[in-house]
């Protein structure tokens, strides 16, 4: 079975903790066989004679971008994300460049031109909207469909309401959609809002008690009490999400990049009617465990069971 770790990338992430998976035993290849077939479907070209296409992704976001420690180089960063990113560059014809760095460092590369894009499970919100040029939106499964709350084991399901939340210390990452739902919603009733760069800074500060409760989307989620099994739980709480525009991811491009935003736009219209992000998204749950093969129905070669 494969082990979820954190575990610092100095050299790679400024000594940020990231979410990543080691294998155990060779017997783990079965689960990887569906996100392998789609990752050689829309696998970038590696012709190092074309031009890159740049993105930036903080990996620390499963199913979405993840680190697998049994890989190396741009290989090791996985997930949904990376296989739009490959798709995007293929359809490109270009040559896919992969910047780990924090979620709020993405957003800094993008405002710098440092980097063509940012894809890192990002959601609408009218701030991006004002900073950068927004992409057509994604459909990531049920990731961003809920926006919800994680705690410790002892305390899942009491935490339903927002009054609730009084006097407690509520994490979110930096830059965040979920940044931005619990300073409307759980702040004004009391709650302290704890910011951290890293996703997994504040899941270990969830399970040391020097958080309460840790704001999430909904398929981030499941991951990290898949990754803490036993230790974790959902709070019992769901944000209000008044706006439709939250409940699906984006892309954030430069505000001079019009005429890359066209050819982004473009790929994903031909992604959405392709149906590709469905099977795209339960190949990176079952990569990163957390669904199996048998619960998705998945047969050992990574293929649908159509039946």
């Amino acid at each position: 079975m494969k082990k979820f770790v954190s575990l610092l990338l100095a050299a790679v992430l400024l000594c940020g903790a990231v979410f990543a998976m080691a294998s155990c035993t060779q017997k783990d290849d079965a689960l990887d066989k569906a996100y392998n077939k789609y990752l050689e479907e829309v696998k970038a070209p590696t012709d190092s004679s074309l031009a890159t296409l740049t993105v930036a992704t903080s990996p620390d976001f499963a199913p979405m971008e993840f680190v697998d420690l049994a890989k190396k180089g741009d290989a090791q960063y996985v997930g949904f994300d990376i296989l739009l990113a490959n798709y995007l560059a293929k359809e490109m014809n270009k040559k896919l460049v992969i910047k780990p760095m924090s979620f709020d460092a993405c957003m800094a590369a993008v405002q710098s031109g440092n980097v063509d894009l940012a894809i890192s499970g990002f959601s609408w919100t009218a701030e991006r909207a004002e900073n950068f040029l927004i992409s057509d939106y994604y459909v990531a499964g049920e990731n961003e469909t809920e926006q919800v709350l994680i705690t410790t084991k002892a305390k899942a399901g009491t935490l339903k309401t927002v009054s609730d939340y009084a006097g407690l210390k509520v994490g979110a990452q930096g830059g965040s959609l979920q940044q931005f739902l619990v300073t409307e919603q759980l702040v004004p009733a009391g709650a302290e809002m704890v910011k951290m760069d890293y996703l997994n800074d504040l899941v270990t500060a969830l399970n040391n008690g020097q958080i309460d409760a840790l704001a999430v989307a909904k398929g981030s989620g499941d991951a990290f009490i898949a990754a803490n099994a036993g230790k974790l739980d959902f709070a019992g709480y769901k944000f209000e999400i008044n706006d439709e525009k939250y409940k699906n991811n984006v892309i954030l491009l430069n505000k001079n990049s019009t005429d890359l935003l066209v050819e982004v736009n473009a790929a994903l219209a031909k992604a959405f009617a392709a149906d590709y992000y469905t099977g795209w998204y339960e190949a990176c749950q079952i990569y990163s465990e957390i669904k199996t093969i048998d619960e998705l129905g998945y047969d050992d070669d990574g293929k649908k069971i159509t039946e």
